[in-house]
């Protein structure tokens, strides 16, 4: 699952689950009923039932404590029933599973922004950036940051190059979006 990033009038829907595709090459394999139990709370967070998704999750990261995506999914949950702190707790611990996924990264840097730690999210989506440079939403995110803390300059030029990758990956909506947030901000 992706968490969803507001800022000024930007939004990316991006709340869907799974939002962790991310099969950990530093974990054992995932025995069979953590992965169910994933699967589950996918579907109850698809449904609406966060809460009910948090159990499932719960259940596989107690067969599987280096289950990065069942962390990831579980704080994606919890951020959308507004425990920002919680859910920066299970990114960083998905994180330190498996240090090499942008998405988590991504995740984090979005539950920082909205817990009020501009900085954090920034250094979050570097990082992100680092692992995946073609990821457009990273990039537009950061910059709409980067306008929020007077960083005109540096804003615009992740706009751009947000909307460059929008462009050339044929996601006109967002290449709109993010081109009227580039017109806003100059």
């Amino acid at each position: 699952m992706k968490a969803t990033l507001v800022l000024l009038t930007l939004l990316f829907s991006t709340t869907s689950i799974p939002l962790a595709a991310c099969s950990s090459s530093f974990s054992s394999p995932t025995p069979q009923p953590a992965v169910a139990y994933n699967d589950r709370g996918t579907t109850k967070y698809q449904q609406g039932d966060a809460r009910g998704a948090i159990v499932e999750f719960d259940r596989a990261i107690a067969i599987d404590a280096r289950y990065a995506e069942a962390y990831t999914n579980r704080a994606v949950a919890k951020l959308g029933l507004g425990d920002r702190q919680g859910a920066i707790n299970d990114y960083s611990r998905a994180i330190e599973i498996d240090p090499q996924d942008a998405l988590t990264y991504y995740n984090r840097g979005v539950a920082k922004f909205e817990l009020g730690d501009s900085r954090g999210a920034i250094s979050d989506f570097d990082r992100a950036i680092a692992i995946n440079p073609q990821d457009a939403e990273t990039y537009t995110n950061r910059g709409a940051v980067k306008l929020t803390m007077g960083d005109k300059k540096g804003a615009l030029a992740d706009l751009r190059k947000g909307a460059e990758l929008f462009r050339r990956q044929g996601q006109t909506a967002d290449y709109a979006k993010t081109m009227e947030l580039i017109r806003q901000a100059k």
